[in-house]
């Protein structure tokens, strides 16, 4: 389901097959997801590339993800972020609480 990569000491999550971040997946990724944030001060890049649409369950989870980052003291960033799943975010005003780039190598070059 979810597809993880590191480049340098930075993880990057993404959804492999899905582009519905939704009530069907949303639980599985949110544990999937918190398992790997298994330590402290990690630094983790969820891509939601391919993704273009996410229901409330699914933005529960991304939450959910963020509150467990906060946690261990992880950083967490978003990136990929469809036009029309941006809209959704803003609607929510979740772009004021999730850091969002434009991509992987923006979010791996703003971490510090």
């Amino acid at each position: 389901m979810i597809n993880l990569e590191k480049v340098n000491d930075v993880f990057i999550i993404s959804l492999e097959k899905d582009t519905k971040l939704n009530v069907a997946i949303s639980q599985k990724f949110k544990q999937d997801v918190t398992q790997l944030i298994d330590q402290p001060n990690m630094k983790v890049v969820v891509s939601l590339e391919n993704i273009d649409y996410i229901d409330s369950s699914g933005f529960g989870s991304l939450l959910s993800v963020l509150r467990a980052c906060k946690n261990s003291n992880t950083q967490l960033k978003l990136c990929c972020i469809s036009p029309e799943v941006m809209e959704l975010v803003k609607l929510l005003q979740l772009h004021s609480v999730f850091d969002i780039r434009e991509s992987v190598n923006d979010c791996i070059n703003s971490f510090n």
